[in-house]
């Protein structure tokens, strides 16, 4: 078992005090009338994936999918229930994120290396096939900020898919760039599968998700709607959608 939500729940605290001006906040505290409001972007989700599992999430847009992928990659803890990750995890959840924009491609990916706890060693081995993979050859020493959003997200799923990690979380990732390199990163994604890695992936594609998943998780709203075999919960998605 690579990793074990039991209900699982998420809550953010909203309409605090920065909403009300610091003044009208400690006369509301004093007066007590000031009641801080409960959001809970997930709720009771519960699931296992063992090695080598693909789950694909599907939900409409604040269903809490992003959110849980927070959690799951340690970003921010859960607010209540149990959480098991096992395993290096290199989560691509917001395209651009981590990188330094004065720094150049080449900077930025050993520091993006370093930040997941590889060795020089290791990424002074792997850094041409990483840069090969991103087709960012003639880019290497141009500062980050200069590369459009499809190349950012080329060079970010490179470092995370080919420095082979337990856990590979991807958001929205392989619906950016032209139709050459979604073909390229599916097929990497396939490889990826193959070398056992335990693999979390979020896409509006669900032609991309039946072809790429073995399990799938439906949220709405924060709850879970069904978890299990990838074209059984897919087809009680697109019901539910009709």
């Amino acid at each position: 078992m690579t990793i074990k939500l039991d209900n699982v729940g998420i809550r953010y605290i909203v309409g605090d005090f920065r909403n009300l001006g610091l003044k009208d906040f400690v006369i509301q505290k004093i007066r007590g009338q000031y009641k801080a409001k409960e959001f809970w972007a997930v709720e009771d989700v519960s699931l296992e994936l063992s090695q080598g599992d693909f789950l694909g999430i599907v939900g409409n847009n604040g269903a809490g999918k992003s959110t849980l992928l927070k959690a799951i990659a340690g970003i921010m803890a859960p607010t209540k229930g149990h959480m098991e990750v096992n395993g290096t995890i290199a989560a691509l959840l917001e395209l651009g994120a981590g990188f330094d924009g004065e720094m150049t491609v080449r900077e930025n990916t050993f520091l993006r290396g370093a930040l997941m706890g590889y060795t020089r060693a290791f990424m002074d081995e792997t850094y041409p096939e990483i840069i090969g993979f991103s087709e960012l050859e003639e880019f290497q020493d141009r500062p980050f900020r200069q590369l459009s959003s499809g190349m950012k997200s080329r060079l970010a799923f490179s470092i995370a898919c080919l420095v082979r990690p337990d856990i590979l979380i991807l958001d929205e990732v392989l619906s950016v760039g032209d139709g050459a390199f979604k073909q390229k990163s599916e097929a990497r994604m396939k490889e990826v599968i193959a070398t056992g890695a335990t693999t979390i992936f979020v896409s509006h594609s669900l032609a991309q998700t039946r072809q790429l998943c073995n399990k799938v998780l439906w949220l709405d709203k924060g709850k879970q709607m069904a978890f299990g075999e990838a074209n059984n919960v897919i087809d009680m998605y697109e019901s539910f959608m009709k």
